[in-house]
């Protein structure tokens, strides 16, 4: 029954795509009934800064078909990538966390849509001490994970490695097998030179795993890209399937 309740809740708003989000989806029936009508669709096109360090927002978004690349960004302006959000999560976690802002900055890394929730009505939600606030600290802790190995990874892996564990974690967080991403925007997520990923991205495209052309990167086969890749996308992955008990869909 509840399976079905949520069916028609997630058709009934706006609908195709709000439950594509899948702690949207997994919400208890009366928690969407609360929380769907307060949502915003909002395009998410390629590039755009959705906050920058030490900025408040003044509301969360949950992607939908899109990815968002969370940065630490230096003084003189290098950055890396620290964590990806797609339709796995929330961006926005400072705000229940109690920080309001914090040091990195968000950046859409792959267009697309999503839906935006303003700060009151997460937290009306979150403080009801339900389901909400179980999933999202839930998610929290799957993000830390994320983030402590992307650190591992990027101090201990080749270049090789770091690109198939990022392609890996991107395509977890859309529905198809293509990134519209171009060489110098994957570098910059990886804090690596340009070159280093099209080298690394030229011996992909030859052992047949991936197709590139023209800021598309198309796979082709996921399971060799698998095996490529270092255990940082595999420790990622397991985490979260341990936390929410194979419950994304």
């Amino acid at each position: 029954m509840a399976a079905t309740l949520n069916d028609r809740l997630c058709s009934e708003v706006n609908s195709d795509s709000i439950c594509q989000n899948q702690l949207l989806a997994m919400l208890q029936p009366d928690t969407q009934e609360r929380l769907f009508p307060e949502m915003e669709p909002i395009d998410l096109p390629l590039g755009k800064v959705l906050y920058e360090p030490d900025c408040k927002m003044n509301h969360v978004i949950f992607p939908t078909n899109s990815i968002v690349s969370l940065l630490y960004v230096m003084e003189n302006g290098a950055s890396a990538e620290i964590s990806v959000v797609g339709r796995d999560g929330m961006v926005g976690i400072s705000r229940f966390m109690g920080g309001d802002s914090t040091p990195s900055r968000a950046v859409v890394q792959s267009a697309g849509q999503g839906y935006k929730l303003s700060n009151h009505a997460l937290m009306k939600e979150f403080n009801r001490h339900g389901d909400l606030l179980a999933l999202l600290l839930k998610y929290t802790q799957s993000l830390i994970t994320q983030m402590a190995q992307t650190a591992v990874c990027n101090r201990h892996h080749t270049v090789d490695q770091q690109l198939c564990r990022w392609l890996l974690l991107s395509l977890d967080r859309l529905s198809g097998n293509q990134l519209k991403m171009t060489q110098e925007l994957i570098a910059n997520m990886l804090g690596v030179r340009r070159e280093g990923v099209t080298e690394a991205a030229g011996k992909l495209q030859k052992l047949g795993v991936i197709t590139y052309s023209r800021g598309k990167i198309k796979v082709i086969d996921r399971d060799k890209l698998e095996r490529l890749s270092c255990e940082c996308y595999e420790v990622v992955k397991k985490e979260a399937e341990r936390l929410f008990h194979n419950q994304y869909r």
